[in-house]
């Protein structure tokens, strides 16, 4: 509705505008006349008072930018509408780059400052049987810890988001160049409430909830490569077909 609206008022503004370059060179043109100079006063007092050459420049933009702000709402809606989809107790077929493109939109402003986001998909992945939203909230979690970590580095990083088919799998990669898994906490960081963030800026259950929903309940796997110092990468398994 308020696309439309503003879209309305582009289309008829760029109307307007050769009016007013109009009115402004026909004023030129009387006073040079001589004629009615108190109109003509009247008339210019008016103009400067709108000033009406800022407004026809900034008036463009305006619309501009409001039309690409409502088309970035809507796109942030309709991705939030696919990931709070509400679960079944039976799979459905997802697709998975799509899935991965709304996590990416809805995640923007956990890693927009402190990350830029590369994504590598398998153009030949077929759609995946899921319990959707529960494993939207996997990619969710696992993009937000990959930002979170990049921003403990305090320079800016990189995310690259792969997907492939191999044989009767389909992979999800999610990268980070963060500072890595120390190997102290690399044998438990799947276990419920253990985290490696600071006392209040994490709950633990993250990850632990990831590896449930992945390998109980799609009878897949979750594991991860890391390095300290270079960064550490997820890799999210699940089968092609149900089983």
């Amino acid at each position: 509705y308020v696309a439309e609206n503003v879209r309305f008022l582009r289309d008829n503004f760029e109307e307007v505008q050769p009016l007013l370059t109009s009115y402004i060179d026909l004023l030129q043109a009387y006073r040079s006349t001589g004629d009615d100079p108190d109109s003509i006063d009247a008339f210019e007092q008016i103009l400067n008072g709108i000033e009406l050459d800022y407004l026809v420049e900034e008036i463009p933009n305006v619309i501009r930018q409001t039309l690409e702000g409502t088309s970035r709402v809507s796109e942030i809606v309709q991705a939030m509408k696919e990931l709070s989809h509400p679960g079944t107790e039976k799979k459905v077929l997802l697709d998975i780059t799509k899935a991965v493109t709304s996590t990416i939109i809805v995640a923007t402003k956990e890693w927009k400052d402190v990350a830029e986001i590369a994504t590598e998909f398998d153009p030949n992945l077929p759609q995946v049987p899921c319990h959707a939203s529960e494993l939207n909230q996997v990619l969710l979690n696992l993009l937000v810890n990959a930002a979170q970590a990049i921003r403990e580095n305090g320079q800016k990083g990189k995310i690259t988001i792969s997907t492939r088919l191999d044989g009767e799998w389909a992979e999800i990669r999610i990268a980070d160049t963060g500072p890595g898994i120390p190997d102290s906490a690399r044998s438990k960081i799947f276990d419920p409430f253990f985290t490696t963030k600071a006392v209040g800026k994490g709950t633990g259950q993250g990850l632990a909830l990831a590896h449930f929903i992945v390998v109980q309940k799609h009878g897949g796997s979750i594991t991860f490569e890391t390095e300290v110092g270079k960064g550490t990468t997820f890799r999210v398994i699940l089968p092609e077909s149900s089983p």
